[in-house]
C-alpha cells in the first residue's frame, strides 16, 4: 500500500470509533467488526472479504501505541497543510511555491518539519525504518515474506489445545553468496540510479510517491558477476523445523496467524508470519457446536419413562452422572457445565447431552404381556387425533 493510501485511510471511522477511544474499545470495535467478515462466516463474499482486510488494517495500526502516535502526527502535520494531503490546503504554502516531495520526505532529506515526516513514515510504514546510513545511501529493510502451511489435529487435540512440530519451507539468504546476490570473491556495487536507497521517487503532479528502484528492484545493490546459486537474486530455499503451539479451542478450517515465524526479513527487516490452516478430525462420540460439546446418549423406555440416573461421556476423564426426570421425551437435551471447548478466557463451555429412547427390537413374552397392559391401562384415545385435525383444516 502506498503512503498516500495510509494517509487518506481514516483507520478511526473503518472501527467506528472516536479519535479519542481506548485502547479496549478499539479492541472492542474490532473483535464485533471482525466477526461480521470473517471470510469463513462470509465464504465467497469478495466484498466482506475486503471489509475484513481493511478491519484488520485499521486494528494493526491503532492497536499499537507507537504506530498509532505516529499515524496520528502523520495526519496531523498533513492536515495542518503540509503537502497535498487532502484537506491540507493544496501543494504549497505562502506565495513562494514551496511543495513537499514524498520522496524526499520519506527519506528523511527535507530539512525541519521534512526530517521530522521522514522520521514518521520510517517508523509507521517501514516497521523499523531503514538501517543506519553508510557512505551517504541507505539499505532499506525488508519485511520477510508470510508462510503457510497446514496441520491435522485430532478432536481432543483441538479442543484442548496442543503443541505441533511443522516443517517450513521459505526463502532466505542464499548460503553460497551470503545473501549478496555476488558470486564468491566478488562483491555488488550502489546502485546508481537510486544511490543504495532501493527507492526511486515518481512524480505526480502535486505529489512524489517512493516506489522501489527499477534498476535494482528495490535492493539499493547491483550485482555484475552473480552467484550461480541463487541466480544474483541473493535469496534460497531454507527449510527448517519449528514447534507451534495451536491454542484450545481451534475450529476445522480455522486459519492460525503465529507472528514472526515465517521467512527471515532482508537488511534487519523484520520476519513475515506463518499462517497455519488447521483441519480437525471427527469424533466418533463428540459433535461440537461453537464452544459447546455435544453427545447423543441412548436411553431404555423405561428409564425415560421413570426417571434415571445415568452416565454420560465426557472428552477427557470419568463419566459424569446425569439425573433425567420421569417422563423424558425422545430427544431433549441436557446441561453438563464446564464441560465443553476452552475458551479464550480459559472458561469452558458446556456439555449438551441429547437422549435417544431406544425401542426393544425383540420382546420376550413376558415383556411383551407387561407393555401390551401398559398400552391398555394408559389408553385415552388416539395421539395423532389432533395433528391429523390440524392438517385437514389448513
Amino acid at each position: 500500500m502506498s503512503t498516500k493510501d495510509y494517509l487518506e485511510k481514516d483507520y478511526y471511522a473503518v472501527l467506528g470509533v472516536p479519535k479519542t477511544a481506548t485502547a479496549e474499545e478499539i479492541k472492542k470495535a474490532y473483535r464485533k467488526l471482525a466477526r461480521q467478515y470473517h471470510p469463513d462466516a462470509n465464504q465467497g463474499n469478495k466484498e466482506t472479504e475486503e471489509k475484513f482486510k481493511d478491519v484488520s488494517e485499521a486494528y494493526d495500526i491503532l492497536s499499537d501505541t507507537k504506530r498509532r502516535k505516529e499515524y496520528d502526527e502523520a495526519r496531523t502535520l498533513f492536515g495542518s497543510g503540509l503537502g497535498g494531503y487532502p484537506g491540507g490546503g493544496g501543494a504549497s504554502r505562502g506565495g513562494g511555491g514551496f511543495a513537499f516531495d514524498l520522496g524526499d520526505l520519506f527519506g528523511g532529506t527535507q530539512q525541519g518539519a521534512g526530517e521530522r515526516i521522514g522520521d514518521l513514515f520510517g517508523g509507521l510504514f517501514n516497521r523499523g525504518g531503514t538501517a543506519p546510513r553508510t557512505g551517504g545511501t541507505t539499505t532499506r529493510a525488508r519485511r520477510g515474506q508470510d508462510v503457510e502451511s497446514e496441520v491435522t489435529l485430532s478432536f481432543t487435540q483441538a479442543v484442548q489445545g496442543t503443541t505441533v512440530s511443522l516443517r517450513l519451507t521459505s526463502s532466505a539468504a542464499c548460503t553460497a553468496c551470503g545473501g549478496t546476490g555476488a558470486k564468491a570473491g566478488t562483491t555488488p556495487r550502489v546502485c546508481p540510479t537510486c544511490e543504495g536507497t532501493g527507492a526511486a521517487s515518481r512524480n505526480l503532479g502535486n505529489f512524489a510517491f517512493s516506489e522501489p528502484c527499477r534498476d535494482c528492484k528495490g535492493r539499493g545493490l547491483l550485482v555484475d558477476d552473480p552467484c550461480p546459486v541463487c541466480e544474483g537474486s541473493g535469496r534460497g530455499k531454507s527449510t527448517r523445523t519449528i514447534q507451534a503451539r495451536i491454542p484450545a479451542g481451534v475450529a476445522d478450517g480455522q486459519r492460525i496467524k503465529i507472528k514472526g515465524k515465517g521467512a527471515p526479513g532482508e537488511n534487519g527487516g523484520p520476519a513475515g508470519d506463518l499462517y497455519v490452516q488447521v483441519h480437525v478430525k471427527p469424533h466418533p462420540v463428540f459433535g461440537r457446536t461453537g464452544e459447546n460439546l455435544t453427545v447423543t446418549v441412548p436411553v431404555t423406555f423405561a428409564e425415560a419413562a421413570l426417571g434415571a440416573e445415568i452416565k454420560v461421556p465426557i472428552l477427557k476423564g470419568l463419566p459424569v452422572t446425569l439425573r433425567i426426570p420421569e417422563g423424558t421425551p425422545n430427544g431433549r437435551t441436557f446441561r453438563v457445565r464446564g464441560r465443553g471447548v476452552t475458551r479464550k478466557d480459559g472458561t469452558k463451555g458446556d456439555l449438551l447431552a441429547t437422549v435417544e429412547v431406544l425401542v426393544p427390537q425383540h420382546l420376550e413374552d413376558k415383556a411383551r404381556s407387561a407393555l401390551e397392559e401398559f398400552r391398555d391401562a394408559t389408553a385415552g384415545g388416539d395421539p395423532r387425533a389432533d395433528l391429523i385435525q390440524q392438517a385437514r383444516s389448513e
